[in-house]
């Protein structure tokens, strides 16, 4: 069994301490962190220990309060064997004896086939307090997210749960089963599909009953095959026998060619690769996995305070001279406004100021902190703002906040017009390396789609990580989505079109232009 150690972080509030003392059996549900339950996402939160069960996905995972204590019964360590079923039932019942928050997260709902009222049984006896948290049950959601409804007008007035991996399964009566109709769906993987069909077809099913098996179901590595009980032993060879799959025989499997939805997103499939700053990238990495694509975190930049806020400072403590203030960027805006709130001072300082924002994001973040933008430039570039000054700018004082490292054409050009312009300097960008070897194996896999970039540093830290091969099959293999017109310049030093190319400077445009690129096939 493993632990995994989190760094401390304070206790909860009173509300959330009251509920201490007790075991939360907790359904996390098929794999979709949407179908995470608002109970269990709470508990999750809140746990001082969370025991895991097998199968429960990574994004799920990251839920856990990072105070938690996490053990997972299902690993082994030093060469000793994983935990058998009576020894995880007796670590539940010795975690939820010290008063803690102890959940115990199980995969799909506690009660279908997961092994919850075993546990509940055990802690009833050993007189511990629990709670059950049903979650969404993999035998349910995964054939919707297929298409499948699991009961239907067509033939549903029943539906039967199997559980292949039970010791009795080879006891059930088959020609009982056979004869009630309706939807059969047996859960296990898919190394028990060719005995579950043998075992219907000696037992009298037509072996051209509708049948279908879904694998990894609800997630973006979902596979649906779609066959007869008499062909679907063999279409779904081509599925891993280890994965978490299930089978679904009935009527309503008809259904699914014109049902089909979540594998119908138009860039299911497709995997696709961020290399925006981690910090930065989760908005574009949801609406990527919104449209379907399997998304691949390669930040090559990393966003760091400036080496000295001197620069920064300078601005803030003269802030109210100036006639106007230049937010090149989201991380600029943060970084102001933090740095303000250090020195004791709020929004009253910008009263007599007129804010420019660069792009929409900027200018949404400006919103968000109860500023609406005297000036947002079509384009989204720092040069795009010059022609909306005036020729004659002397004795006029502006202050640019940006990053360290950024095109000085507005500095020098606002200068150049007799401006005072100070730079103040929010932050800086760090070229990061720390997953190289990873980004070469998944080059080298044949498995990417597209590489998206979002600024010219991140394609530059790109590039120079690239051997030289490995930047011949990019170029030739691989698509690459650029955000804007100083990206894609960036792409063009470096020899390469960008294959798809953004209309606005914005995630949102991005993730259109890929649609539609990939829409087109």
């Amino acid at each position: 069994m493993e632990s995994e150690e989190r760094p401390s972080s304070p206790r909860r509030t009173d509300e959330l301490s009251l509920i201490a003392g007790k075991v939360y059996l907790v359904g996390s549900g098929p794999g979709d962190p949407g179908l995470l339950t608002l109970r269990a996402a709470e508990l999750l939160r809140a746990a001082d220990v969370v025991i895991l069960d097998s199968q429960v996905s990574s994004e799920i995972l990251a839920r856990i309060g990072s105070h938690a204590r996490i053990l997972d019964p299902t690993k082994k360590k030093s060469g000793k064997k994983e935990l058998s079923e009576n020894e995880i039932e007796h670590l539940i019942v010795e975690e939820g004896r010290k008063g803690k928050i102890v959940v115990r997260l199980k995969s799909g709902d506690p009660f279908v086939f997961s092994g919850g009222g075993e546990e509940a049984e055990t802690l009833r006896q050993a007189g511990v307090s629990f709670e059950i948290v049903p979650g969404v049950s993999t035998a349910i959601a995964a054939p919707a997210y297929a298409g499948i409804p699991v009961t239907h007008r067509l033939d549903g007035a029943t539906v039967v749960l199997v559980n292949t991996k039970d010791p009795g399964f080879d006891r059930i009566s088959w020609p009982s089963l056979t004869g009630l109709g309706g939807t059969l769906i047996f859960l296990g993987g898919t190394a028990a599909v060719a005995r579950t069909t043998s075992q219907l077809l000696n037992a009298g099913m037509d072996a051209s009953a509708p049948a279908a098996v879904v694998s990894h179901g609800t997630t973006r590595k979902q596979k649906t095959v779609v066959g007869t009980v008499g062909t679907i032993a063999e279409l779904s060879r081509e599925i891993d026998p280890a994965v978490q799959s299930l089978l679904v025989v009935g009527e309503v499997v008809r259904l699914q060619e014109s049902i089909a939805w979540f594998e119908s997103k138009p860039l299911f499939g497709r995997t696709i690769v961020v290399t925006r700053a981690r910090a930065q990238s989760s908005g574009l990495v949801r609406l990527l996995e919104n449209e379907g694509a399997s998304v691949v975190q390669f930040p090559m930049i990393e966003i760091r305070p400036p080496e000295a806020w001197d620069a920064l400072d300078g601005v803030l403590e003269n802030v109210s001279s100036y006639s106007w203030i230049v937010f090149s960027s989201t991380n600029g805006v943060d970084a102001f406004f933090e740095r303000l709130g250090h020195h004791g001072k709020d929004l009253r300082v910008l009263a007599s100021c007129r804010i420019a924002a660069v792009g929409d994001a900027t200018a949404t973040s400006l919103h968000n902190r109860g500023i609406i933008p005297d000036l947002v430039p079509e384009k989204f570039q720092a040069a795009a703002l010059i022609p909306h000054f005036p020729e004659d700018l002397k004795g006029v004082r502006i202050a640019i906040i940006r990053a360290l490292a950024g095109k000085d054409d507005l500095l020098m050009e606002l200068r150049h017009r007799g401006a005072v312009v100070d730079l103040g300097v929010a932050y800086q960008t760090r070229p990061s390396r720390g997953l190289r070897d990873q980004l070469g194996s998944m080059l080298g896999s044949g498995r990417i789609d597209a590489i998206t970039f979002t600024s010219a540093s991140t394609v530059d830290n790109f590039f120079e990580q690239l051997t030289d091969d490995e930047r011949k099959n990019v170029i030739s293999n691989i698509r690459l989505a650029s955000i804007g017109p100083v990206t894609s310049e960036a792409l063009r030093s470096h020899g390469v079109d960008p294959a798809i190319e953004a209309s606005e400077a914005t995630i949102h445009s991005l993730t259109r232009a890929l649609v539609e690129r990939f829409s087109r096939g």
